[in-house]
């Protein structure tokens, strides 16, 4: 067996070309342009290209896109009061603070700074607690992104085991909600995990979504016969090149599905916050 490819690059940029189409007929129906805030403290380089191709997104799809380049010595109070002038700000419809922040800066203070409505990263308490509830607004842009990737090539997500490696905020917890939502029933193994259980679920999963950061983390045998792999990682190899946390040569000769690494997830979540940033402006309207 060897894995189709599961092409993030090319149904992204179908959600961008429908986003396109929205803004350009809320344009023509004389409504207002979303308006999306970036902001971004510091010169992390990560950061500063992620940044950059959001708002190159925005540029792309006729989202009014607005930086705000702050200082890595911007104190925390200074930043929750431009959170405040933003939320207030009725041509913005979302605000992004790129992660992560400058040691001297508690991320959570941030994102519960942000209006809810206005959240669309979806990390906020009230967002992440309506995914938990089943009744979703504004959901993080990764996890919602693959469950798109998953829709898109036939997933059958009941009477599936889905196990998520990986529990950040970010990505690992909002992903298991999300799977929960679509009817699988959903492992999370995390740093406490032990290799033996680890090893053991890995194995199990009709769908497996990877997310920890560390190159090949996962061996390429341990992957079900026909499984569905979804590799989040992006980690740079010491020769240059890019490696998901999966191995993914070795993985594609079992799975049936596979996302690659680039061009699998990232896409997607870019796709996302572009979406997410319309629905705001929709909402609110």
């Amino acid at each position: 067996m060897t894995a189709k490819i599961i092409d993030g690059r090319a149904l992204s940029q179908e959600i961008r070309d429908a986003i396109r189409h929205r803004v350009a007929a809320r344009m023509a129906a004389k409504q207002r342009i979303p308006g999306l805030a970036v902001v971004l403290v510091g010169k992390d380089p990560a950061s500063e290209i992620y940044v950059r191709n959001k708002r190159q997104a925005c540029k792309d799809v006729g989202i009014v896109s607005r930086a705000f380049d702050l200082p890595a010595t911007t104190t925390e109070t200074a930043l929750l009061k431009l959170i405040g002038e933003l939320n207030a700000d009725p041509a913005i419809d979302g605000i992004l603070v790129q992660l992560p922040l400058p040691a001297h800066i508690n991320s959570e203070t941030v994102i519960e700074h942000i209006l809810p409505g206005k959240d669309v990263d979806g990390f906020h308490p009230y967002n992440i607690g309506r995914l938990a509830q089943r009744i979703p607004l504004l959901r993080p842009c990764t996890p919602y992104g693959i469950i798109k990737l998953l829709e898109k090539h036939g997933e059958r997500f009941m009477q599936r085991h889905a196990v998520v490696v990986g529990a950040s905020n970010i990505v690992g917890r909002p992903m298991a909600l999300e799977l929960l939502l679509m009817g699988s029933t959903v492992s999370v193994c995390h740093r406490f995990t032990s290799q033996a259980d680890l090893e053991k679920l890995v194995r199990l999963a009709d769908i497996l979504v990877v997310a920890v950061g560390k190159p090949k983390f996962i061996p390429g045998h341990w992957i079900k016969s026909g499984a569905t792999v979804i590799d989040v990682g992006m980690n740079r190899l010491a020769d240059g090149k890019l490696a998901g946390d999966v191995e993914f040569d070795n993985a594609r000769e079992h799975a049936a599905f596979i996302t690659p690494v680039p061009g699998g997830v990232g896409p997607m979540t870019v796709a996302m916050l572009l979406s997410n940033t319309l629905t705001a402006a929709e909402l609110r309207a």
